[in-house]
């Protein structure tokens, strides 16, 4: 008798995250100088006078994809046009990316794109959550990783260095007010994921809720935001403003070492937030790695879960609209989020915010 709980979105995993940006050289110098990153790909243009309309680029297991407009009609025109640089596309990867959108829509997903075959991938899309949409991605087996329909391998550039981060731990998403249960609903439902966090966290006069949604196979993390609009506005707020609707705020990337990561970053040029002093006078969790003074020395919060614990630190922001940021992290046993932190990571973007001026 067929298991009645095995679900056709059993193994989804990241396949890949693509931007829309305005500036294809700008971006891609962002994650190549800053993060190590390294640039093997690029979409095929015989159709257009650019050099090319996407790139991809990354490093471990982390893939990304940059796409720019090629004209008003491109998908990537519109969004840029409203929202700025920011994510468009959650990728991910499936066996069946045709029984997977089928199932999908059946379950209420509105459709993006049919599946399709290119270059021996399959691939069929769906709504998501704003104007992001996730592509389900079919590789015959053996197929690395990295191959993307009309896309060619070129030589790989932009990496002069390793900065340790080795894969996509979790997105942070921010909604508009009253979409946050709807939005775990749609994950629940339609993609069989499960709720492993709740949380609400009040600073000062502001509030806002959060739920962390997850695949079943634990790959696919989504940290969803709404602010408490009955209170003050803050950082979601302003966020919303100023990406013109729900999106990502923020990918988080795992270290090994968040220790020697964030070091290396700091010394290439990539700013973070900083933490009050106090943070580490206060800190009572036993410390399983890391020194207390090498953490106050680099601004990095440590929190912990029943599992383990967790070392999280942001970038600054260099988005012109500030809407969108980096993180790293490093769990030791951690599978979920400590609540300290989680504030120390709000106070912390709604100081830069204050500071950068509330209107702006």
């Amino acid at each position: 008798m067929a298991n009645s709980n095995v679900s056709i979105f059993d193994e989804l995993s990241i396949d890949h995250v693509e931007f829309y940006v305005h500036d294809m050289a700008v971006a891609a110098a962002q994650f190549t100088d800053s993060y190590g990153f390294e640039i093997y790909g690029a979409s095929e243009t015989a159709d257009s006078d650019e050099a090319i309309r996407s790139v991809a680029l990354g490093k471990h297991q982390i893939r990304l994809v940059l796409t720019t407009a090629r004209g008003a009609d491109h998908p990537a025109a519109a969004y840029v046009e409203q929202h700025g640089d920011g994510v468009a596309n959650i990728a991910l990867t499936t066996s069946d990316a045709a029984g997977a959108f089928t199932e999908a829509v059946r379950r209420g997903a509105a459709a993006v794109a049919e599946p399709a075959e290119r270059d021996g991938l399959v691939t069929a899309s769906i709504r998501g959550f704003g104007d992001v949409i996730h592509t389900f991605v079919q590789r015959p087996a053996l197929t690395d990783a990295r191959t993307l329909p009309g896309f060619s391998a070129v030589p790989e550039r932009g990496a002069r260095f390793d900065s340790g981060l080795g894969e996509i731990d979790h997105f942070a998403v921010c909604l508009e007010a009253g979409q946050l249960a709807s939005t775990v609903e749609f994950y629940e439902k339609v993609l069989d994921f499960r709720m492993i966090f709740e949380e609400r966290i009040v600073v000062g006069s502001q509030a806002m809720d959060s739920k962390v949604v997850q695949s079943r196979s634990g790959s696919v993390t989504l940290t969803l935001i709404e602010p408490d609009t009955s209170l003050d506005p803050g950082q979601i707020d302003k966020f919303l403003k100023n990406h013109g609707g729900a999106g990502v705020q923020h990918i988080a990337f795992t270290a090994d070492n968040i220790v020697e990561s964030v070091g290396l970053l700091k010394s290439v040029g990539v700013s973070f937030l900083s933490t009050p002093d106090a943070y580490y006078r206060l800190l009572s969790v036993d410390l399983a790695k890391h020194s207390v003074s090498r953490l106050r020395e680099l601004d990095v919060l440590v929190d912990e879960d029943h599992d383990g614990q967790l070392f999280q630190i942001f970038t600054a922001s260099v988005h012109p609209l500030g809407t969108f940021f980096m993180e790293v992290i490093e769990r030791l046993g951690a599978r979920t989020f400590g609540s300290g932190n989680i504030k120390a990571l709000y106070e912390a973007v709604e100081r830069q915010r204050v500071e950068e001026g509330a209107e702006k």
